[in-house]
């Protein structure tokens, strides 16, 4: 099967600006950790460093001129430092750096030193495509980064070019040989996996995750509905399930016990060679459990993943609001998330914004 498919012309995410002005939701709490009206309780951040990215991977972004987002309006370090520590401030104790590929902006170490020191954070750790972790990996480690998540779909040359449209294969390797050289824990390499494309390679990557010399841990990702060339459809979509059957043909496997919490469902070889994990967002979700929003690289909150609706700080930060306004802004958007996305039922409406503009 080959991918393609018409690009998507530029559209405007409809967004919602809080303002100081705005009438608080009923029964929403003023003071306290950050919660939605379902009780969830909102303890890690995903923050986007930039939409901008040097792969072009199929189920991500479109192959040809990308408008991005102009630089005057990608937030500064400043601001989201001042963002963090407001959230932290909330109960957020995680954070997770994303893009695009954040190792494309100017100074990531300095923002990763920054943020590891914000008061009631516990960790920052990263996600990205190891391209340049042969030149900063060692120096994210000095910064404090904590763990890294490193994408790759593909253990072949020739289906990783085609996924990522880039002949990197043997870089992207040499990311990963220097994420664990510099001590970067936990190291987490993450396949998407499409029925017809790479769904063949699940054994192959447990073979391969569990020859390795230092500890790795495979996680399996349901491809979703935030591709950037709208090719997304259910048939594409390879299940849990169908992950799991693929494992047990090395040898019986157990589940872990998991963080309700942790998007991923955590499984380990009887034998005791190797841990892989399984996101089942389409087949599986765990919007029950949620615990995360995201900040994108031009300044809103976005309070899940496949939110239609977008909440501005930017304005805010850069209007002169106090942090008290700005966490306001903040639990009016976490305390209007809905339940849960409707992937594969009536009343789905994908995301205008793509994976890589919205953040991984």
């Amino acid at each position: 099967m080959t991918l393609g498919g018409p690009e998507p012309a530029a559209a405007a995410v409809r967004t919602v600006v809080s303002r100081a002005t705005d009438p608080a939701p009923p029964d929403m709490p003023v003071a306290g950790p950050l919660v939605d009206r379902f009780g969830r309780v909102v303890r890690k951040l995903r923050i986007s460093l930039t939409d901008r990215c040097n792969f072009r991977c199929v189920y991500c972004m479109p192959e040809g001129d990308i408008p991005w987002i102009p630089s005057e309006e990608i937030l500064t370090f400043d601001e989201i430092e001042r963002v963090v520590r407001i959230c932290a401030a909330m109960g957020v104790e995680k954070l997770r750096l994303t893009g695009g590929e954040p190792l494309l902006r100017p100074g990531v170490e300095e923002l990763t030193a920054r943020l590891v020191r914000v008061p009631g954070i516990r960790s920052v750790s990263m996600t990205t495509n190891g391209f340049l972790l042969p030149e900063k990996a060692a120096a994210l480690k000095a910064a404090g980064l904590s763990g890294i998540n490193i994408s790759l779909d593909s253990l072949d040359r020739d289906r990783f070019r085609q996924l990522t449209r880039r002949d990197q294969l043997d870089r992207v390797l040499e990311g990963i040989a220097a994420a664990a050289a510099a001590g970067l824990q936990p190291i987490k390499i993450n396949a998407v996996v499409m029925r017809g494309i790479n769904d063949g390679e699940v054994e192959t990557f447990l073979r391969w995750a569990r020859e390795q010399p230092v500890d790795l841990t495979v996680r399996f990702i349901e491809f979703m509905p935030l591709d950037g060339s709208n090719v997304w459809t259910r048939d594409l979509v390879y299940t849990a399930a169908e992950i799991l059957e693929q494992a047990r043909r090395i040898g019986p496997v157990e589940p872990v016990h998991n963080d309700p919490a942790d998007p991923a469902r955590l499984y380990r070889f009887a034998d005791g060679r190797g841990t892989f994990g399984i996101i089942a967002s389409v087949s599986q979700p765990f919007c029950a459990s949620c615990d995360r929003i995201r900040l994108t690289a031009d300044g809103k909150i976005r309070n899940c993943l496949f939110a239609v609706e977008e909440f501005d700080l930017r304005e805010l930060l850069r209007g002169g609001a106090g942090d008290e306004t700005v966490a306001a802004a903040i639990r009016r958007a976490v305390w209007v998330k809905w339940r849960g996305h409707l992937i594969n039922q009536k009343g789905f409406v994908k995301p205008q914004r793509a994976m890589y503009a919205i953040g991984g």
